[in-house]
Order: C-alpha cells, then sequence, then structure tokens
C-alpha cells in the first residue's frame, strides 16, 4: 500500500498539536508526513527518533537529514542535527498523536474497539467482528493474523501495527465507511504508546498473566502495561472486564475517569453471565445473561474459556446497541479462526486441534478443556521460542503434565540450541505427574509420532504456534505450518497404522 494509504495529505503545525513542546531552530515546524524509519524521509517528512530496545532512532538522526527530513521530533535537542527541530517529553506518544492528526484523527469517526489481555485477544475481535456483522455493521480488524479495514485485508505483521500504519488503516476504515474498529491491543504496544493517538469506545481486558517478561521484566510491569489500555478510553467509554480474572480486575484500579465499567464472567456474579447447558468437542451450548434478559446461544468454539471469550465480545456488542438475538448469531455464525483450537479433519478417527497457546495459563486452559471432554487420552505437542521469557518454560510443562502424553518439541528455537529449550521445559516435570513425556527437536517429527500414536478417542493438541507459517531457526525464517504438517501426517498415517508403542518417561 503506498504512503498514507490514499489519505489527502494534511497539514499539521507541531506548534498547535504541542504547544508545551520547545523548538529548536525554529518556531515552528508545518509537516504532512511523518515517520520513524530514516528511510522512509524525503521532502516534508519529520522524522521521529523514537527509543528502542536494540538501536535509539537518534542515531538514524544524519541518515534522515541527508534523505530530505523537513524536521526532527526527539526527546532531547540534537546538537548537530542541521534542521529543525520540536522536542516533546515522550515522543512515542506525541508521535502517534501526530500520525493520527495526519490522518483527520480517524478514531474520532468510529467506534474503536481496543482488546488487550494475554490470552484471548483474536478470539474476541473475531467475535465482535460477527456479531456486529450479524446486525449490519461493517466492521474492520487489526490484530494478530490480518490487518482488515472492513473491505480489504492482508496478513499481519506485528500484533498491534505500529502509530503510522495503526493511523493509515482506521483512515482507511472511515473511507470506505466502516463503523466500528476491534483492535487488538500488545502488551508491547501499549507500553510504547502505539496507540496514543487512537480514542476507544470500548476497552477489553481479557486476563493478565505471566508472558513477555523477557521484555516487561515482571509481573508488575507486564500488568501495569496491560492497564494503560484504559488511557485511550474516550470519556463517556466502557471498560469491560474479566470478573473470573484478578489481573482482569487489578485495571479498574486504573480508572479514575468518566468510563462506565462492564464486568463478566462465568464463576464470579457479573453483569453479563453464562449458564453452560452442554459441552463436547463438537461446541458449546450456553445461555447468555444480561440482567433479566437470557438467550441460548450455540458457538461451535470449543471450551470452557471461548465461553468467556463470547461473554467479552457479547459485552462490547450491548455497548454497541446490539440485541441479545443479534448476539446470539452473530456467535453462531463463527465457525472458527485459524490457528485457535482449529479442528483437522481428515480420516482420522480421533480428534486434532491446532492452537495458538503459548503461555502456560492459555495452555493449561486447552489442556483442561480437551482432557474434559475426550473420552480417550490428550496427546500435548508443546515448546517454546528460542531467546525469549525462559521462567516460563518449566511453567508450560506444569501446564501441559495435566495431558496423559506431553510430546516437547520446538518451537521458533532462534539462535538457542533447541535440545537446552527442551531440557528447561523438561525441569518443569515432576515425579508425580502421570502423563508420558516424549522428546524430539524436530516439530515435523513430533508431530508426525503424536499423530502416528493417536488411538481412536484421543485428541491430539498441537500447540504455540496456530495460525504461523513459518519456523524460525538461527536468524532463518522456514516455511512451516502446523496445520500443513498434521494434515500431511493425517492423510500418511490414516491408512498406514502402527501398533502403540509409548516409553514411560523422559526419551
Amino acid at each position: 500500500m503506498s504512503a498514507w494509504m490514499g489519505q489527502l495529505p494534511i497539514t499539521v503545525s507541531l506548534r498547535r498539536l504541542f504547544p508545551s513542546a520547545s523548538f529548536v531552530g525554529c518556531a515552528d515546524i508545518l509537516t504532512s508526513d511523518a515517520t520513524e524509519r530514516s528511510d522512509e524521509c524525503g521532502p516534508q517528512t519529520l522524522f521521529a527518533a523514537l527509543p528502542g530496545t536494540q538501536f535509539d532512532g537518534t542515531e538514524f538522526v544524519p541518515d534522515a537529514v541527508e534523505r530530505g527530513a523537513v524536521g526532527l521530533l526527539a526527546e532531547r535537542p540534537m546538537a548537530n542535527a542541521p534542521v529543525p527541530q520540536c522536542i516533546v517529553p515522550n515522543v512515542r506518544r506525541s508521535y502517534a498523536q501526530l500520525c493520527s492528526r495526519l490522518v483527520a484523527d480517524p478514531s474520532e469517526r468510529l467506534d474503536v474497539v481496543g482488546v488487550t489481555g494475554t490470552n484471548g485477544k483474536t478470539t474476541v475481535t473475531w467475535l465482535i467482528r460477527s456479531i456486529l456483522s450479524a446486525v449490519g455493521k461493517s466492521v474492520g480488524l487489526l490484530g494478530t493474523i490480518e490487518y482488515s479495514d472492513g473491505k480489504n485485508s492482508v496478513s499481519a505483521g506485528l500484533t498491534t501495527p505500529d502509530s503510522k500504519m495503526l493511523s493509515q488503516w482506521l483512515a482507511a476504515m472511515v473511507r470506505v465507511k466502516t463503523s466500528v474498529a476491534a483492535i487488538e491491543m500488545s502488551s508491547h504496544a501499549l507500553q510504547q504508546d502505539r496507540a496514543a493517538g487512537t480514542s476507544l469506545r470500548a476497552a477489553v481486558v481479557t486476563n493478565i498473566t505471566q508472558d513477555h517478561f523477557d521484555y516487561h521484566n515482571d509481573y508488575a510491569t507486564y500488568s501495569a502495561a496491560k492497564s494503560r489500555i484504559v488511557e485511550s478510553c474516550r470519556s463517556g467509554g466502557a471498560l469491560i472486564v474479566n470478573a473470573d480474572d484478578p489481573g482482569s480486575l487489578s485495571v479498574l484500579n486504573r480508572n479514575g475517569r468518566d468510563i462506565a465499567v462492564t464486568t463478566y464472567g462465568l464463576v464470579h456474579d457479573a453483569d453479563v453471565k453464562a449458564t453452560i447447558l452442554e459441552e463436547s468437542l463438537a461446541g458449546t451450548r450456553f445461555v447468555l445473561h444480561n440482567g433479566d434478559d437470557s438467550i441460548t446461544v450455540w458457538t461451535p468454539l470449543v471450551g470452557r474459556h471461548n465461553v468467556s471469550n463470547c461473554l467479552a465480545a457479547a459485552s462490547v456488542a450491548y455497548q454497541l446497541g446490539a440485541t441479545s438475538k443479534q448476539i446470539a448469531d452473530g456467535i453462531g455464525a463463527l465457525g472458527g479462526i485459524p490457528g485457535r483450537m482449529e479442528r483437522i479433519i481428515s480420516r482420522q478417527p480421533y480428534h486434532v486441534f491446532v492452537d495458538y497457546a503459548h503461555t502456560d495459563d492459555a495452555l493449561g486452559r486447552c489442556v483442561s478443556q480437551l482432557r474434559h471432554l475426550t473420552h480417550g487420552r490428550v496427546i500435548c505437542v508443546f515448546g517454546a521460542g528460542g531467546d525469549r521469557d525462559r521462567s516460563k518454560r518449566s511453567l508450560l510443562a506444569r501446564a501441559a503434565s495435566q495431558s496423559h502424553i506431553a510430546v516437547v518439541t520446538s518451537d521458533n528455537p532462534r539462535s538457542e540450541d533447541p535440545q537446552q529449550i527442551i531440557q528447561d521445559i523438561v525441569s518443569g516435570f515432576q515425579p508425580n505427574d502421570r502423563c508420558e513425556i516424549h522428546t524430539d527437536p524436530d516439530r515435523e517429527s513430533a508431530i508426525q509420532w503424536a499423530v502416528r500414536h493417536a488411538e481412536p478417542g484421543d485428541t491430539v493438541l498441537i500447540a504455540g504456534k496456530g495460525h504461523e507459517s513459518e519456523q524460525i531457526i538461527g536468524n532463518r525464517a522456514i516455511p512451516f505450518d502446523d496445520r500443513e504438517v498434521v494434515r500431511n501426517a493425517l492423510d500418511h498415517y490414516a491408512v498406514r497404522r502402527q501398533p502403540m508403542r509409548i516409553r514411560t518417561g523422559i526419551s
């Protein structure tokens, strides 16, 4: 897509936008374009020198100037930069606000729903889109799987786009007359103020458990980053939290503004809740309660955690004027989500699911639900990413120990030794665990092993990568899709069965 995705250029005065900023070498800077990448600079482009974890944007100022940047947005004056400079306290926040203003603040003309949480973001946003589409609204979506303006879509890069791309997509939604935007908001994006220029009609917090400690260092910092979603919620907007999750409820401590709170839950009393009537590996039937209003809902999504996700989406839909009947229809219309408890069907006499679960909380929920719904055994194939939070590897083992057979393998090892990652995981299993353990650093071979040893009535869960289509080994991204690998294995082993031979203990 071209710069600003066809948006007519708007000239912005930084003096007007940031009245408390200081200026070096000028009284004001006028710009119709901005970027955080020096190689995108040209005449009339403002270069934002954003701080980073590996590189600092100030290192690229000479390149930006050489390419013709009209000025700099930075947190401190650059003595050797021969261009006008706008100095602000938080360059990331100011850059996000500028990106939004350059495309006429599109979030002010949309009902934007932001969804954050350790798990469930993708499912909730897809449910919101399905429900509101059933109402007759056009819905855009920005998240882990795809970016869509309501008419056109592309595969996603980041869970939450960078500030410029986020504003571009929202502007595209306005242009094609989309009325609602559902956005996944990652902890990284919230910490980095990528959406500081975006005004939310509703903010959803699904849960807050351990993840991304390699970036946030500890739970308190991670939780604080998630809680920052409240800052983007407009006055009179809605904050929707999971009454069953202490981490989600903790966000209420950050709500000191004119924002209405809605709770949802399966276990604890809440504004929007559910009574489960029927559960199976084909889906779930439940009664949706909203005050005195109740309706029976069927969802093909498997597991109680997905009922919770349905409640989160329903809570948003109620805020936007949907009826219970429309919500029930919209939930039932969503047959599945790529890589989210995605059922893989071939000729096999057992069940196979591929899921994105890569945290111990998500993996534990999946395994627990499958054990509850499976007549036979649960075989869980999983690993842990390299160059990421090592502390959660043993926790993944604890989650997988609920399965009958745990198959520990690779999951984007990056620069680390896959065998060392596997050893870190295996250290989390305890002598009294009843699950059997098989290890194989070759992910394709591990999936084949699970498929080959599954018997009628069993369930195989391939966890960790979900919709992803690459395996990152070293500095190479190798084409790899769990769903294709398991389909090939099913086609092969459905007709070439081998007797069941599983050795107890670590292999």
